[in-house]
């Protein structure tokens, strides 16, 4: 039986000085200007923890865990600024004597309270059995939501160890595992998110209140329950060790700040809107090459594939297809990373104007050249078909090298750069592409690059043309290194010497 008790703290403090000169630029006008600000973070960290081991008949073990934690977080800001400095080069405020002078304060405070067990059973370290529990309360939602209660179950069978698995050779471990649990998040952003929030100032010598913040007294715990199931391996005398796995994270009551109509004196609303469920397969292998009394060959590999999807907006108008922005849109059936942009069709080689599609979600592919007669398209999901790294290690008589890199392919990312690097022409200290050579002409009208026009910039606006692929191969990390041997630096009374050279981001 072991008690553990941790106590820890964290402190910022953080002061800022801003002097603007009365000589030039924008404090001119105002003889100067000063602000002061000082920032303040207290955090303090409590956990307290139990736990209970012990072997019951030589084949039977148990691992018992429970505890209790608490995070208090105070968040505390104080500023001022005035203007017509008597000293031009003192940064404070008693240095400027306009009336009045702007000040501010606040406090933001957090707390979070956990409680949490956890028991763990195995019989002949061959069937594995655990089940958790925690219950979590955060002062972001209202007293009556503020508890969410979740938990966990999994088991493992380590089949290698089985009777039926001695006269297989070749395999050294097997090993069959799943869990379902749950698991909650309160991320909104602000503190106390239930609580209406105000703005209070000076109106004439009265009171005058404005909303700074909508607070939502329902929104509760987003909570996601996840199911993996997977398999891990080592075969062939521990030459070659993985694993594969499967993973469906089903998340529900989502936090968002909703958008609302600014004329109800707000912008936004924090909300539980809506479920994702991701789901896909991981891999993961190790093995070696060649392995001598010198020489020590190996390779690594690794890969994800997984699917997003929306399934349930609540009260969104589904009708109105979703919640759409600047160029996302989030509807039931979609994911997070789907792309809403206007749909690229080309270049008219008789004019060389950009063309547009028109509403190729209502089925209208007719197509115009007036950038706003074109309305934006849901043109899919961004996400990477799979992403992963792969690697190789090599040590031989003294020398090392070692090679990591990472890919990722079949996803998509919309190239901003690109497209402020072929402009119009509008903004000549802007730079160019090497492409914007290839714009159209009456001499070369077969051509994807619009015709260049400095008084018109639609040619050129935010579209599926600049929807790229975002497939690459990254070197992340290479090392060749070389160990002196220690008959030669035995002498220097050193133990061990190597010189290496390595890069990243090659």
């Amino acid at each position: 039986l072991q008690f553990t008790a941790t106590l820890s703290a964290n402190v910022r403090n953080q002061r800022e000085n801003h002097l603007y000169n009365q000589f030039y630029g924008g404090s001119v006008g105002s003889e100067g200007a000063v602000s002061v600000s000082h920032y303040r973070e207290f955090g303090v960290n409590q956990q307290y923890m139990l736990t209970y081991k012990k072997k019951i008949a030589t084949n039977h073990n148990i691992d018992l865990f429970a505890g209790y934690e608490s995070y208090n977080l105070k968040l505390q800001d104080l500023g001022g600024s005035n203007t017509k400095l008597y000293n031009p080069f003192v940064g404070e405020l008693n240095n400027a004597i306009q009336t009045p002078p702007s000040v501010y304060s606040y406090t933001n405070e957090y707390s979070l309270v956990g409680l949490l067990a956890r028991a763990q059973y195995d019989y002949k370290e061959k069937y594995f059995v655990s089940a958790s529990y925690r219950r979590d309360g955060s002062s972001r939602f209202h007293p009556d939501s503020r508890w969410g209660n979740f938990g966990s179950i999994g088991g493992a069978w380590l089949i290698s160890k089985e009777n039926f698995m001695s006269s297989v050779n070749w395999v050294d471990l097997l090993k069959l595992k799943a869990s379902y649990g749950s698991v909650g998040n309160d991320n909104i952003g602000n503190y106390y998110a239930y609580l209406d929030q105000f703005n209070v100032s000076n109106s004439n010598g009265d009171y005058s209140v404005s909303f700074a913040y909508k607070g939502n007294k329902d929104i509760t715990w987003e909570t996601s329950y996840a199911l993996n199931a997977g398999v891990e391996f080592e075969l062939f005398g521990s030459k070659l060790n993985g694993s594969v796995e499967y993973f469906h994270r089903n998340t529900v009551d989502q936090l968002y700040n909703q958008p609302v109509p600014v004329s109800l004196g707000y912008s936004s609303i924090p909300m539980n809107i809506g479920s994702i469920v991701n789901r896909g397969v991981e891999l993961e292998l190790n093995g070696t090459l060649l392995k001598t009394d010198r020489i020590l060959w190996t390779a690594n590999f690794n890969a994800t594939s997984y699917q997003n999807e929306i399934t349930d907006l609540a009260d969104t108008p589904k009708a109105a297809g979703g919640i759409k922005g600047t160029n996302y849109i989030y509807r039931i059936g979609g994911s997070l990373y789907n792309s809403y942009l206007r749909k690229w069709a080309g270049v008219d080689p008789q004019t060389g104007k950009s063309i547009y599609y028109i509403d190729p979600d209502k089925g209208d592919m007719n197509t115009t050249d007036d950038y706003s007669k074109a309305a934006q398209s849901d043109l899919g999901s961004t996400l990477a078909k799979v992403y992963g790294g792969f690697g190789t290690s090599i040590n031989a008589y003294g020398f090392d090298l070692s090679i990591q890199l990472s890919y990722q392919l079949g996803g998509k990312l919309y190239d901003g750069s690109y497209e402020q690097l072929m402009h119009q022409g509008d903004d000549p200290g802007n730079n160019w592409s090497m492409d914007i050579l290839k714009s159209w002409t009456p001499e070369n009208p077969s051509t994807k690059y619009p015709r260049l026009d400095a008084s018109i910039d639609t040619y050129q606006k935010q579209s599926s043309r600049f929807l790229t692929s975002s497939d690459y191969l990254s070197f992340n990390s290479v090392m060749l290194g070389y160990t002196l041997p220690k008959n030669l630096i035995k002498s220097l009374k050193l133990s061990n010497a190597r010189i290496y050279i390595s890069g990243d981001n090659l």
